[in-house]
């Protein structure tokens, strides 16, 4: 039997939280940030008419978890002084321009073939990821269920 000062928290009596797990904490962060490239890729759609409007991705961060804990990143412009802020927090994830394949005359680099493309590598990234966690979920529920006499 292990003593009463062990690290070991069921036995210190501390509870331990699903979203404590790094796994799960990965999961999080990676669909984080398939929503937050949905959001950039919509707003390169929407200027695709744009005169001078440059293409923009998000860097795919290393560690989804440390991301998401890190913050920071991109925020919605205020172009006038009337506008308002969303409610909610900004995407935790960094933005940069990504020209497209092409260039129009009037300097706007947006591919709208290509956007629709990276949308729907993100949409099954995003199904994968949502996938995956249900079936952490159930090896969780698995584990955690109590043995048949």
């Amino acid at each position: 039997m292990q003593a009463a000062n062990s690290a070991d928290p069921f036995v210190r009596g501390i509870r331990v939280s699903v979203t404590d797990l790094p796994l799960l904490n990965q999961i999080k962060g990676r669909l984080g940030w398939l929503d937050d490239r949905q959001r950039v890729i919509a707003q390169n759609v929407a200027n695709s008419d744009t005169p001078g409007y440059v293409a923009r991705d998000l860097k795919t961060p290393t560690d989804f978890a440390e991301a998401m804990r890190t913050g920071g990143g991109l925020r919605m412009t205020a172009t006038n002084a009337r506008h308002i802020s969303p409610p909610g927090q900004a995407a935790r994830f960094e933005a940069t321009n990504t020209p497209d394949s092409e260039t129009t005359l009037d300097g706007n680099s947006v591919v709208v073939e290509e956007q629709m493309l990276k949308m729907a590598e993100s949409r099954m990234a995003y199904d994968a990821a949502i996938g995956f966690y249900q079936k952490s979920m159930q090896m969780i529920r698995l584990a955690a269920k109590k043995p048949a006499a």
